[in-house]
This record gives structure tokens, C-alpha cells and sequence, in this order.
């Protein structure tokens, strides 16, 4: 089956959308997370711009990205962070003061995941 996002030019979107493609259910990453794992380490600000971009019909799991301090970012001009909470707490990701527990919740792809 073809992912969309290898369809992907420029290099350094494709494999932040890679990178998203494999954080799992009911963890989260941070936009610094996913840049330096896709290997563009003090690129969080562009993973944001490549979700900002992403086809709405592509089904990344692009709420489970949120920023350093365990929060999740507002947008302007729509409501799609109001969507991001339901979607993680429908995951089981706990926001406590709206924010998550990163001890918890974030993922670390070195080990494996149950």
C-alpha cells in the first residue's frame, strides 16, 4: 500500500512525515522530537510548517505531535487544537492543566513499544 507522503520532494518533509507516521497510539512526540529523529536536529519550527501543509485527506497521526513543555499548541484562525485534545484523550493521553505528562506519555522509539 503507497503512503502518500513518499510522494513527498522535498527531503526534509518527507521524513518528518515518516518520523509522525511512526509515533503510536496513545503516545506523543515533540515537534523537536520529530525534527531530530528525522535527522534535522533545531528544526521543530519547520515540523510544524510540514503539518500547517499536510492534505487534510492524509492520515498521519498529527495530533499526537505537541510542543516541549507537554502542551499542545493553539492555531489560529480554526479550532483543530480543540480536535487534538479529544483525539489524544479518546487515545488515553491524560492532560492534567492542559498538559501532558511527558515522563508518561512520550514516545521513545529505542524501546519497544507493547
Amino acid at each position: 500500500m503507497s503512503k502518500p507522503h513518499q510522494s513527498v520532494k522535498n527531503p526534509m518533509r518527507r521524513s518528518f512525515y515518516e518520523t509522525i507516521a511512526c509515533v503510536p497510539y496513545g503516545r506523543v512526540a515533540t515537534y523537536g522530537q520529530v525534527a531530530t529523529l528525522a535527522g534535522y536536529p533545531g528544526r521543530a519550527r519547520q515540523v510544524g510548517y510540514a503539518l500547517a501543509g499536510m492534505p487534510e485527506e492524509w492520515t498521519l497521526p498529527w495530533h499526537r505531535i505537541i510542543n516541549a513543555q507537554g502542551k499542545i499548541s493553539p492555531r489560529r484562525g480554526n479550532k483543530f487544537h480543540l480536535l487534538q485534545y479529544e483525539l489524544l484523550e479518546a487515545e488515553g493521553v491524560i492532560l492534567m492543566e492542559n498538559r501532558i505528562d511527558l515522563a508518561l506519555f512520550l514516545w521513545h522509539p529505542e524501546e519497544a513499544e507493547d
